[in-house]
């Protein structure tokens, strides 16, 4: 997979292309992606992702403070599965939000050499969001291309959307948001050092630091988690606050316990996968009474 990161770069082969934000690739965009791998293989095209970065909301809204599923290395990792052999980053700008619809279809048909077009439903581009799936279908002749609409994805006939997996994630219904993800929902940090606190009871945690601000983070609590690191899976606890017991100073701190392990591990990436959240974040009488639940939570997520 090629990745581009110049809106105005031209690819020579002819093309079958899809074009979205894919923030957190779930289901919806996995019928896409499969369809355009099929599409590639039905008519010998090169494939195409075309996508944006920064997010467009962030650009365009009034108060761009959208939380993102999938942070853009994040992104091309779960893209990496689809045998796309060009993937484009076009930088969103504000110049660029107000191309009229017509000049961006006539602008991805000079680029790209398109030959057949996959658009989601509900997809819309251009100024005002004025362009959709029919804008390609009104200007398909002039420039020589198929267009195909993928309808909406339904799981027990609830759409599946980027913004209501944010909503899930966002109340901690981990468990519905894996469902409509099609994986279960990912972040990946840098280990960092802690207070070793855990360490000194027997149950030694890993402070993460997301180093992308705009990476959506679940809500307080504690989460039975998958922890990837070296490219080993192991079960793990997080929790995510304020460790209200034992800290004071009100920052939102990252941690996880990773079962059998012990491992040094500072200055690591590691990935933790969210499994369920098991419970809220709760403020103890004492260091024996957190001790106590936690052996309780990894006897909960051990299993």
């Amino acid at each position: 997979m090629i990745i581009l990161n110049n809106c105005f770069e031209r690819i020579n082969d002819t093309t079958v292309i899809t074009i979205g934000t894919f923030d957190g690739v779930h289901k919806g965009h996995q019928k896409i992606l499969k369809r355009l791998e099929n599409v590639k293989q039905e008519k010998k095209l090169k494939s195409i992702v075309f996508t944006f970065y920064p997010h467009p909301r962030k650009i365009v809204q009034q108060y761009p403070e959208i939380k993102l599923l999938s942070t853009k290395d994040e992104k091309i990792q779960l893209l990496q599965q689809y045998r796309i052999d060009y993937l484009m980053f076009c930088p969103f700008t504000k110049e660029f939000s107000n191309m009229e619809p017509e000049m961006f279809v006539k602008y991805l048909a000079d680029c790209f050499h398109i030959k057949h077009v996959i658009i989601g439903y509900n997809h819309r581009f251009g100024k005002e969001r004025k362009g959709d799936v029919y804008t390609f279908i009104s200007l398909q002749s002039q420039y020589g291309f198929e267009v195909e609409q993928i309808p909406a994805e339904t799981i027990n006939e609830i759409d599946i959307s980027s913004t209501k997996i944010r909503n899930y994630l966002m109340k901690g219904d981990i468990e519905q948001a894996n469902q409509l993800l099609g994986y279960s929902y990912f972040l990946k940090g840098k280990v960092i050092d802690g207070k070793k606190l855990g360490r000194s009871i027997g149950i030694p945690t890993a402070n993460i630091q997301i180093e992308d601000r705009d990476k959506l983070i679940p809500p307080n609590g504690v989460y039975c988690v998958d922890v990837i690191v070296n490219k080993k899976q192991y079960k793990g606890v997080m929790n995510i606050g304020v460790n209200p017991t034992t800290d004071h100073d009100f920052s939102q701190k990252i941690e996880v316990h990773i079962l059998n392990f012990n491992d040094d591990i500072y200055h690591q990436e590691i990935e933790v996968r969210f499994i369920k959240r098991i419970r809220d974040e709760i403020k103890f009488a004492s260091i024996d009474a957190l001790k106590n639940q936690i052996l309780k939570d990894i006897q909960e997520c051990s299993l």
